[in-house]
């Protein structure tokens, strides 16, 4: 298959604002792509080269791409960056200043020409990519060429999800009921790609044989709220109560030598964390496993536990030794998903804390230890180790289901979070994606920035809700660092994605998640999170920025339903 004919699907994708008819469009080119194709282009549909635990980073800024475009099209840097600032989208410009050419390569080529640009490093690597680039650029035509400088850049704007690209694959074979089956084995993988090459070449059958695997992360199975210990012996009956750590989540997957780390947003940091990985060679006793945990920063002196923002420094790339002295980690597992090629998702949570007991050494010189638990059907029992928590510093505890399976990538109520202030009119904390932002006024109006506009996730309709305008919890400093960051990715017009009533001065792609505080929640007309036909939608009163969640992908936060639910238990309350 040609690049044209992906580049003209994108182009009706672009057109339409029916997520219906973008399945439709995907399913036709599934159909149409030969077994090599089909797995790349749902990685070129995401804007990368590969899963994201293991996509090579393209590397090429603003600058270099500047640099790129108007060597490619002989034209002054001046007026290439020019009509950058005018369309706002370097495929445009790309795409309007190239002459035309009848020049086309198929996908697999220019797949292999990106991971080659990709993958080059070293000194002078830059001036490589550059060269590569321009070469690739020559032997497009300008459609092509306005989409391939988009992935490049990683913006692809098509507001394609990842649920669209399921309902896609199972529109694909033409049986709409596979599509549980088809997003379970995506939640095991993490890798639509492979999911999409094994339904093509081994069909359903192949599909359903997709299960945990070292090194590939599970989607991580998230949790609902209840308001009070009483709420949730009610709704759970006899639990498995944990502490809920402040820290970043991890997946610790290990193969006989070789030991991986992933981290929610399915990243590899596995090179950042050199006690850890040392810890999952000696303390893990098995072959095999794949174990799932919280990893919480230390203070050294007085063995405290660090604030987030500490701990999420150990995801840094550069200077680890330095960092390892300043901040130690422990990890604290809660649960065991694979143990020696045998999947245990779907065996009881009880029964997983029996193996995993077996599996773990825990040492006093280790980074590894088994989270604390606490099993009953007591409220006083609950209540009284919720109170232990807060008193050591944690965020509160998260209660489980004994007879529960894990529920990769869901949000359900065999996991629910009790946190502090859940028994209060709210004072509850939101994470939520930020979708654009006002330039303020005032005091506000010199730093360029006034407000944030947010939202929360609608999963099932693959779309962001507005939910609230926060304009308050940040220093003069911090709004001007955080509005250059959102300039990085800022678009003209309101994302794909993005469902609003309300018109931000500058709308930004929904990648950053930010927590949120907020004293209750209200009925809006404003909003759309919740909003059917003329009926108000639901807003955060009074929140205030609490801090970037660096460990969120914009589809983990809040949902729509989660709001909902919230207001609907404060009432009844």
């Amino acid at each position: 298959m040609k690049l044209f004919e992906l580049a003209k699907t994108f182009e009706s994708i672009e057109a339409t604002r029916s997520r219906r008819q973008m399945s439709t469009l995907l399913a036709d080119l599934f159909r149409r792509a030969d077994p090599r194709e089909v797995k790349i282009i749902p990685y070129l549909i995401q804007g990368r080269l590969g899963p994201p635990y293991s996509a090579p980073d393209m590397g090429i800024d603003e600058r270099r791409l500047t640099e790129g475009i108007a060597r490619v099209t002989n034209r002054s840097l001046e007026e290439t960056w020019s009509l950058y600032k005018t369309l706002g989208d370097f495929g445009l410009v790309t795409e309007r200043l190239l002459p035309e050419r009848n020049k086309t390569l198929s996908i697999e080529q220019t797949y292999e020409k990106l991971v080659k640009m990709a993958q080059t490093s070293g000194p002078g690597s830059t001036e490589v990519k550059n060269k590569l680039l321009v070469e690739l650029l020559t032997q497009l035509n300008r459609l092509e060429a306005r989409y391939l400088v988009r992935i490049v850049q990683g913006k692809l704007r098509l507001g394609v999800g990842d649920a669209t690209i399921l309902d896609a694959l199972a529109e694909s074979v033409g049986n709409l009921d596979l599509r549980p089956k088809i997003e379970r084995a995506y939640t095991f993988s993490s890798d639509l790609g492979l999911v999409t090459y094994i339904l093509r070449t081994k069909g359903i059958e192949g599909v359903e044989k997709i299960g945990p695997t070292p090194g590939r992360p599970i989607l991580p199975a998230l949790a609902e709220r209840l308001p009070s210990s009483e709420e949730a012996i009610k709704k759970l009956g006899r639990l498995i109560a944990e502490p809920k750590y402040d820290g970043l989540r991890l997946q610790l997957h290990k193969d006989r030598d070789k030991v991986w780390l992933f981290t929610r947003r399915l990243e590899n940091i596995t090179q950042a964390l050199p006690s850890l990985q040392q810890g999952g060679e000696t303390q893990v006793l098995a072959m095999q496993a794949i174990l799932d945990g919280e990893v919480i920063g230390i203070d050294p002196k007085s063995g405290k536990f660090l604030p987030f923002q500490q701990t999420a420094r150990r995801r840094r790339k550069y200077q680890v030794e330095k960092i390892e002295l300043l901040y130690p980690t422990r990890y604290y597992i809660f649960d065991l998903l694979l143990l020696n090629g045998q999947d245990l998702t779907s065996k009881p949570f009880r029964e997983r804390l029996l193996l995993l007991k077996k599996v773990i050494k825990e040492a006093s010189n280790g980074p590894i230890f088994i989270t604390p638990r606490l099993e009953t059907e007591n409220p006083g029992e609950l209540e009284k180790f919720f109170v232990q928590m807060l008193e050591q510093g944690l965020e509160g505890v998260l209660v489980k289901r004994p007879d529960a399976p894990y529920h990769a990538g869901a949000r359900l109520f065999n996991w629910v979070k009790l946190k502090r202030g859940y028994g209060a009119k709210l004072a509850d904390t939101f994470d939520v994606v930020v979708v654009g932002y006002f330039k303020g006024r005032g005091k506000r109006a010199v730093l360029g920035i006034g407000s944030l506009l947010c939202a929360v996730c609608d999963p099932k309709n693959d779309r962001f809700r507005t939910v609230s305008r926060v304009g308050s919890g940040l220093t003069n400093e911090e709004w001007g660092q955080f509005r250059e960051r959102l300039d990085l990715i800022s678009v003209l017009q309101r994302p794909r994605q993005v469902d609003s009533l309300i018109e931000p001065d500058v709308w930004v792609d929904p990648r950053y998640v930010i927590e949120v505080i907020a004293s209750e929640i209200t009925r809006s007309p404003r909003h759309t999170c919740g909003k059917v036909g003329k009926e108000k939608g639901y807003s955060l009163r009074f929140p205030r920025f609490s801090r970037i969640r660096t460990d969120r992908r914009a589809e983990d936060a809040t949902t729509e339903k989660e709001v909902i639910d919230q207001y609907l238990n404060a009432h009844r309350r």
